[in-house]
């Protein structure tokens, strides 16, 4: 099993439990150059809001998107997006990356600009 099978076997069973609380999820999705977060419905079947690097709004706040300035960046984005679609309350889907560095400095971000996690 090399990295990647890894990552997605964690996502899957995060995934899993997620779908049986049948919440609201906050996925993050991480490449070495951008971040992205996605709001996505109980069902799994729509994307609710969405915020990532490659927004111009946040582009010129964090400049490189593959860096923590930016996933914080992403973070207070998705947050305001979220609460603009009236959702406070999410389960975080951290797609089987490590809760650490640009995943946690995202989620940080969110919860400081009000998402509830």
């Amino acid at each position: 099993m090399d990295k990647k099978q890894a990552r997605l076997r964690r996502a899957r069973k995060t995934r899993a439990r997620i779908a049986e609380l049948k919440m609201v999820r906050l996925s993050v999705h991480r490449t070495n150059g951008h971040i992205y977060a996605q709001i996505i419905d109980e069902t799994g079947s729509r994307v609710l809001a969405s915020a990532s690097t490659l927004e111009a709004e946040v582009r010129s706040d964090a400049g490189n998107g593959g860096n923590v300035k930016a996933a914080v960046a992403v973070g207070k984005r998705i947050a305001e997006k979220a609460k603009a679609a009236g959702i406070e309350k999410v389960s975080f889907d951290r797609a089987g990356f490590k809760y650490h560095g640009r995943v946690k400095a995202l989620a940080d971000a969110a919860r400081e600009h009000g998402l509830v996690f």
